[in-house]
């Protein structure tokens, strides 16, 4: 016997083919305006706020066992949000598995040990560790050049190191002996990642400078008497060359204010400042250096 239909029973996300079969609703109903379709025959009710996270469960209803959810995702579930909520759902998959493609999931195949992750949701789920070498593992095979891999996986890998989900001796370890396609990009990701750095634009900043070759101190502690006065974002200790991020949230007239007065004090005791906007980060980042370079020579 057919159950009556009761689409207002579905608060989650759900297989469009279980739920059709069940008599919760029809085929029409799926495409009218009551439900959205996030992945091919997973279906979530319209008034449901779609986060990342929801997607990766929607993404699990239909990816096989063995699927690992990994990289970006399984951060975002964690709790460190790198992942915007209709960003590609991202997962792993042993070799043998004929999984996808399917839109909106990034599949990559390649083994993971049982010991790297967890049943999560019908599939299982990185462990921090391993997270964390997705995150770098993710960006092979090159599609993008070695400045912009790092200038992508470094500030992933510094945000995931902050949140203390897992530390750098943890990721040293991960990376220990391993031979995967990436574990080049992976060592250089290690000695470049540092959890000091306060935001994702910072972190990519830090690449930049140090890309260039300067030796950079994230926020670098301005002490007197004993007692922090200031806090620079990046500062090259030898010339008193301080880098800063100006975020859009700067652009607000009263922390405007409040900056302007925290670099007249610090001019006055010999620093310099380069401040780098969030367009000219988006932009050549050789523009940047020379800006770095023109300070230093002035010193």
């Amino acid at each position: 016997m057919i159950k009556r239909t009761k689409p207002h029973e579905l608060t989650d996300v759900f297989r469009g083919s279980v739920a059709r079969r069940e008599g919760y609703v029809t085929a029409a109903q799926l495409r009218g305006p009551h439900f959205r379709r996030l992945f091919q025959d997973v279906y979530v009710p319209a008034h449901v706020p779609v986060t990342h996270e929801l997607r990766c469960r929607g993404a699990a209803l239909i990816a096989p066992k063995e699927a690992v959810l990994t990289g970006r995702s399984a951060a975002t579930v964690r709790g460190v949000e790198l992942a915007q909520p209709y960003d590609p759902v991202e997962i792993v998959v042993p070799e043998e598995h004929r999984f996808g493609p399917l839109k909106g999931i990034q599949i990559r195949r390649t083994a993971v040990k049982r010991r790297e992750s967890r049943p999560w949701r019908g599939i299982r789920i990185a462990r921090p560790a391993r997270i964390a070498l997705d995150l770098i593992f993710r960006l092979s095979p090159r599609t993008r050049g070695w400045v912009r891999r790092l200038r992508t996986a470094v500030p992933d890998v510094d945000a995931f190191l902050r949140s203390g989900v897992v530390s750098k001796r943890q990721l040293g370890r991960a990376i220990s002996g391993r031979r995967n396609w990436g574990i080049r990009l992976a060592r250089e990701v290690f000695v470049l990642c540092d959890p000091r750095a306060e935001s994702l634009p910072e972190s990519d900043l830090r690449v930049v400078l140090t890309v260039g070759g300067y030796r950079v101190t994230p926020q670098f502690r301005i002490l007197r008497n004993g007692r922090e006065v200031a806090r620079l974002d990046l500062a090259i200790e030898e010339t008193k060359t301080a880098i800063e991020y100006f975020g859009r949230w700067h652009a607000e007239s009263d922390q405007t204010l409040r900056d302007e007065a925290r670099r007249k004090r610090l001019e006055a005791e010999g620093w310099r400042f380069v401040i780098v906007t969030a367009e000219k980060l988006a932009g050549d980042y050789r523009k940047i250096l020379e800006e770095v370079r023109e300070v230093q020579q002035d010193r």
